[in-house]
């Protein structure tokens, strides 16, 4: 009995002092799985308690980081199959309003929520959000993260050519975009001279 508590105060220690200090880390690639401050804090405590409960599996000497990042996209994209196999929610009080022939107005935004929606209001940051999710997570974990293609191909389950493929339409089409809205907001009397 002292040897597996002995065991287990070491596997958390473990877990505490290598794995802990990515969870901030890790928040910003759950916003941008997201779009939702409060949905990417939910993704990152699931990815932590499921990290916790499989940190037995974890090869010590391989990519924590990777490793958690896996846990992390996994996760988010088995809720996101989860949520499109339910049927939709609507609140009782818009069922009683519509029945009821009143107007649905539409919903104050949060203080908080507004300020993350300014927060990646840069061109690059809109471009970015234009794209397809396949392509958007691939570019964001190179660009952003640093990930090697290998590394991505681990972490989204694909072959390291389709990754390769992926991040070369990425930055392709955030070139044409970006290109396009520069020369977008050019007076016409310049972009004519360009």
């Amino acid at each position: 009995m002292a040897i597996q508590e002995c065991t287990g105060r070491d596997h958390q220690a473990r877990f505490e002092s290598d794995a802990l200090p990515y969870m901030q880390k890790m928040l910003p690639a759950a916003l941008r799985l997201t779009g939702d401050r409060r949905d990417a804090e939910d993704l990152i405590q699931e990815t932590f308690a499921r990290a916790y409960a499989s940190f037995h599996q974890f090869t010590p000497g391989s990519s924590l980081r990777a490793w958690l990042y896996t846990i992390m996209t996994r996760t988010f994209y088995s809720a996101c199959r989860a949520r499109s196999c339910r049927p939709a929610e609507v609140p009782a009080a818009e069922l009683v309003a519509g029945a009821a022939g009143q107007s649905r107005t539409a919903p104050v935004q949060a203080a908080e929520a507004e300020a993350l929606d300014r927060l990646g209001d840069s061109a690059v940051m809109r471009a970015l959000a234009e794209l397809p999710p396949h392509l958007k997570t691939a570019v964001y974990l190179a660009d952003v993260h640093g990930y090697r293609c290998g590394e991505i191909a681990d972490l989204i389950g694909a072959p390291v050519g389709t990754v390769k493929a992926r991040i070369h339409r990425a930055r392709k089409m955030l070139r044409t975009r970006l290109g396009s809205r520069q020369l977008a907001s050019v007076p016409s009397d310049e972009a004519a001279a360009a």
